[in-house]
This record gives structure tokens, sequence and C-alpha cells, in this order.
């Protein structure tokens, strides 16, 4: 009975892991392929984990309120480019610029947020297709913005970040002023690797907000209609304004997550930087075995590393097994999308599973 136990709970703990353990077997693969040093890749990890996780975690809140996956975490991150464009016209840099493009991105992000958490309520059921394709429709308009409206109707006149011609932006912007602003702030080095530690305050503050959020009033509706919809209404919930609110701080989120990650760039491509935010953001929560139902701040962390660890190791790995990194970078792309599909295609297929078992113990 103990040994039939045993097994049962490993079967379903790989059941509920499937996605995770399959992708440390290919990062693991991959890694053992490329020959690359283990200190170059835990460098390179870590610069990734500070560079991407604050915009990973940002899409939590709106799972457990049952919204889904947030593709339009690509509208949070134009909110944040604003706020960075705005400090280069200034000319303010260093860790004061950095902060100010922050608060600049705050009344632009929570406009945007209140805006998709309206569309989002009117599309129940619908949230991930109706975010990922808002989130081309606003990428339409920020570049009517940026590229007709500049130099028109919004009077900047910086040589240095407009078009010749004196109407929108320039292609490529130089984000030198702050490049590092928040990762220098406070470092250290441990045995060869660099470690961010202002960087990593920052992400384990937002942690700490998000487990303190969802232990509140708020988080407890969040859950309820994450849950179920109708019940949380009959419970007294007021479920449109819970939602609006859950989608809301992740647009914030995804603002200030953008700039932490372009302040680790030093160069924002204006017209292309936030186009595969939500996408990359929404992979790699799925690698670390998230659903479109359950999301937690492990999930975030261990699907960050996994799926950057492959980032990392796939072009070496593509070139010392095939004779042409290219087919890494091919795979590397084809991953960022084929981890969406497989992670929904398994989590059905669990779903269902789950569906049997409990139909099965009702018998």
């Amino acid at each position: 009975m103990k040994a039939m136990f045993s097994k049962k709970t490993l079967i379903k703990l790989i059941r509920s892991n499937m996605v995770p353990l399959l992708f440390f077997v290919i990062c693991l693969g991959g890694v053992v392929a490329s020959k690359l040093s283990f200190l170059y890749i835990v460098n390179e990890i870590v610069n990734r984990l500070d560079r991407n996780l604050f915009l990973v975690l940002s899409l939590i809140i709106p799972v457990v309120a049952g919204m889904g996956l947030n593709f339009a975490l690509v509208i949070g991150a134009m909110a944040g480019q604003i706020g960075l464009i705005a400090i280069k016209v200034w000319n303010i840099g260093g860790i004061l610029g950095l902060f100010l493009a922050m608060l600049i991105s705050v009344p632009f992000a929570l406009v945007f947020g209140y805006a998709t958490g309206i569309l989002l309520n009117k599309t129940k059921g619908k949230e991930m297709i109706t975010s990922l394709i808002l989130g081309f429709f606003a990428m339409g308009l920020y570049q009517l913005v940026f590229l007709l409206f500049v130099g028109t109707i919004i009077p900047i006149k910086n040589p240095e970040i407009v078009l010749p011609g004196g109407i929108g932006l320039k292609n490529a912007i130089d984000l030198s002023l702050i490049q590092y602003a928040l990762d220098n702030l406070l470092s250290i080095n441990i045995v060869g690797v660099r470690i961010p530690v202002a960087s990593f305050i920052l992400i384990g503050l937002l942690c700490l907000f998000t487990k303190f959020i969802l232990k509140t009033k708020i988080g407890q509706d969040f859950r309820a209609v994450g849950q179920d919809m109708h019940v949380a209404e009959v419970a007294g919930i007021d479920v449109d304004r819970t939602r609006l609110v859950a989608i809301t701080i992740s647009t914030l989120l995804a603002a200030w997550g953008q700039i932490i990650f372009l302040q680790n760039i030093g160069t924002l491509q204006t017209y292309s930087s936030h186009e595969q935010v939500g996408m990359f953001a929404v992979a790699a929560i799925l690698v670390g075995g998230a659903s479109v139902t359950k999301a937690t701040i492990s999930n975030a962390i261990i699907g960050t590393i996994l799926f950057h660890t492959l980032f990392i190791v796939s072009p070496n790995a593509g070139k010392n097994l095939f004779g042409d990194p290219q087919i890494g970078e091919f795979f590397r792309s084809f991953v960022a999308y084929g981890v969406i599909a497989l992670s929904l295609a398994l989590h059905a297929i669990q779903k269902n599973f789950d569906a049997n078992i409990r139909a099965e113990s009702a018998e």
C-alpha cells in the first residue's frame, strides 16, 4: 500500500510538473552540447534574471484573478518607454532619471490598465486572445503617436532622438545616461559572479508585495473571482472592479519592469523593444509550471531561469551539433512560441486527467 501510494504520488508530481521537467532536460542537454563554461552560464542567468524577472512576476495577479495570461503586458511596456523617452528629452540620467521615468510612467500605466480592464470585462472568458489583439492595436497607436505626432503636435526638437526631417522619433535611442543605473547602485562579486543586489532587492520587494496583496481582502477577492465569478458575485464581490484592479496593477508593474529591462540593455528600440515583452514573459512563466489558472512566484523564478538558460546555450549548442549557430537562433525563436502551445496543450491534458480521476472517485 505504501509503495503504491509512493508510486501514485510520484506520478502525480511528474504530471503536475511536466513542462518544467521537460525543459530542465532540454536545458541540461543544451548546456552539455554548448560546451560553455559554467561561470559564464551562471553570470548570464543572473543577468537575465535581473533583466526579465520583474516583467514575468507582473503576470501573476491577473492569473490569480481568473483573467488568464496577460498578453497585454506590451501596453504596460509602452507606458514605461514613454517615461524613458521623457527623461531622454530632458537629459536626466543616473538613478534619479531612472526613478523619474518610473514616476512619469505611472499615470500612463494606470490609464492604459484601466482601459484594458474595461475591455477585458466586456470579453469575459476570452481575455487572453483579447489582450493579445489589444496589444497589436496598441502598437499601431503607439507608432502613430511617435512617428507622426512627435514634431507636429508634440513639440520635441532634440536632434539626438528626432528624425532628420523633424517629425517622428528615431528607431534607436541611446539610454547610456541611465544604463546600469540600478544594476550598479549596489552590486557584489561572489566567486566571479556579479550580482546586482539593488535590482534583486527591488524584485524581492515585488515578491513580498505580491504575497502581501494576495493575503489582503482584495487578494481574497482575486482568488474568489478566479475560482468562480458567479459564486463571487453572489457572495457580494464586485467582480468587474476586482478584475479591473488586477489588470491595472499588472500593467503598472509591466511599465516598471520594462524600464528595469531597458536600463540593463542601454538602448531603446523605439518601435520594437515592447513587441515581444508579453510573449517572452508568458513563455517564461509557463516553462516554470504555471497555467492559465495558476501561477506562483516560484513558477516565475524557475521559468525565467529555464527559459533564458535555453536562450543562452542554444546558439553554441546549434553550432557544435550542426555546425551552424543560426540553427540555435531559429530554435530559441521557435521555443518562445512553441512553449506556449505545448504548455497550454499539456494543461488541457492535465485538466482532462484530473476530471477523469474525480469522476472515477465519485463512482
